[in-house]
């Protein structure tokens, strides 16, 4: 997939995977096109430094084990249904390489390295070898990592609302056309979502100091695709009005907003401690 992005001049900067995808051919042949990335590695994977100061070597395991308390940074990977995806993140920077002699296109040096993310809950940890140009923040590569939840929670969100996996063809063609069609809706779903989200945004904006209005309605969660496919269904079948029905989804979306202040709030008590 990744060389026919590339023979197809996908523009795209970075790569980020699981560990079910490997490693190896795939930083080889991203590291030969020019493309950063993060990728998923077990925890016993070996890791060495060369040129870097202290000197690091081991598995990704014995590696964090002997990370300090200051080496961690608590950063969101983007943010997630019930807010913020907080994690403490570590970094360490292996080697830097000329990047020349992976692709003559590129110049400078690039930094192999070693991310490291530690879940506040229960300290389960998760490792990336990464490969950017020198100089690239812990935040960008959190970023890119982060970016993979996003992807998955579409994937997720096309299974259950849409029946990306309900189908049993026998053939490619039979396949390729019910993935089309259903990728199709969940694209028409998530533009509407988007213009929806974008209207809402500019009515709660002043022209003038770009302020939100002091209203007495309340706080009302952000358009999910979820939300947009209920009221699509619902709009088609045509048995009750469009007033009640838009009416039903505020006051959902209110205790939802409601909700989700509450999780928040609990949970801030709890990384406070």
């Amino acid at each position: 997939m990744i060389a026919r992005a590339i023979a197809a001049s996908v523009p795209f900067k970075w790569v980020a995977g699981d560990t079910v995808y490997g490693v190896g051919d795939i930083e080889q042949q991203l590291r030969r096109a020019g493309k950063g990335y993060v990728l998923g590695v077990s925890s016993a994977h070996v890791f060495r430094s060369w040129g870097k100061r202290p000197p690091v070597a081991g598995t990704a395991a014995h590696i964090a084990r002997t990370r300090r308390s200051s080496d961690w940074k608590r950063l969101s990977a983007g943010a997630g249904t019930k807010g913020p995806r907080l994690h403490d993140w570590c970094y360490l920077e292996l080697a830097d390489l000329e990047a020349e002699q992976f692709n003559s296109a590129n110049d400078g040096l690039w930094t192999r390295g070693l991310l490291i993310r530690r879940r506040i809950a229960d300290n389960d940890l998760a490792f990336f070898t990464t490969w950017c140009p020198a100089g690239t923040s812990i935040e960008t590569l959190v970023a890119v990592e982060g970016h993979r939840w996003a992807i998955e929670d579409s994937f997720e969100t096309a299974k259950n609302e849409f029946g990306l996996d309900h189908n049993e063809s026998r053939s490619w063609h039979g396949w390729h056309r019910h993935v089309s069609l259903v990728m199709l809706a969940f694209a028409m779903m998530a533009a509407i979502r988007h213009r929806r989200q974008s209207a809402a945004a500019q009515k709660n904006e002043t022209p003038s100091s770009g302020k939100s209005q002091s209203t007495t309605t309340p706080p009302l969660i952000r358009w999910s695709i979820q939300e947009i496919r209920r009221l699509a269904i619902r709009l088609a079948r045509k048995r009750i009005q469009p007033a009640h029905i838009m009416a039903w989804s505020c006051w959902r979306r209110a205790h939802q907003a409601t909700a989700q202040h509450a999780h928040l709030k609990a949970k801030n008590n709890c990384n406070v401690r």
